[in-house]
């Protein structure tokens, strides 16, 4: 919320929200022994999460060996610091640990500051979609790593 949610109307938020971060959708997400996620804290506050699994992006070559970094979030504040770059290590990680597939991301075209550091990690962009939220479409931009390229901490193997 504290990055995006100045973008969209009070009524996008309100009927996205429920069906994205839920307690229904946490509860079934936390259950499924095909995604992680991670919750990274300081001082007792929640300041960043990741959550990983089954690619669901919308692309041809998608197959259900794929995986997906679903989401990466950090408060403004705790940005920059190298804590968030250790917790997409982490993930990687985790998303390799059955060895090596294709790894995809989806990312907002305006998030530029994502896109550079995913490109650091060997990530490319590989096509578009729409993502909805509410009755706002975002141009989303979908990104692949493809499974020998990289190791988890974005080094050649």
């Amino acid at each position: 919320m504290e990055a995006f949610g100045h973008l969209y109307p009070a009524a996008d938020l309100d009927r996205f929200l429920p069906d994205a971060y839920g307690l229904e959708r946490t509860i079934t997400d936390l259950a499924d022994p095909a995604k992680a996620h991670w919750l990274v804290e300081a001082n007792g506050q929640t300041i960043g999460y990741a959550s990983a699994g089954p690619c669901a992006l919308p692309h041809p070559e998608v197959t259900a060996g794929c995986g997906e970094l679903k989401r990466l979030y950090f408060l403004k504040a705790w940005q920059g610091g190298g804590i968030g770059g250790r917790l997409f290590a982490e993930t990687l990680t985790w998303l390799q640990a059955g060895g090596p597939r294709s790894l995809w991301i989806g990312v907002w075209s305006e998030n530029h500051g994502a896109q550079r550091f995913y490109a650091r990690h060997g990530f490319a962009k590989v096509g578009e979609y729409g993502f909805e939220v509410g009755s706002t479409l975002d141009r989303e931009f979908i990104l692949r790593r493809e499974a020998e390229t990289f190791t988890a901490d974005g080094g050649k193997p």
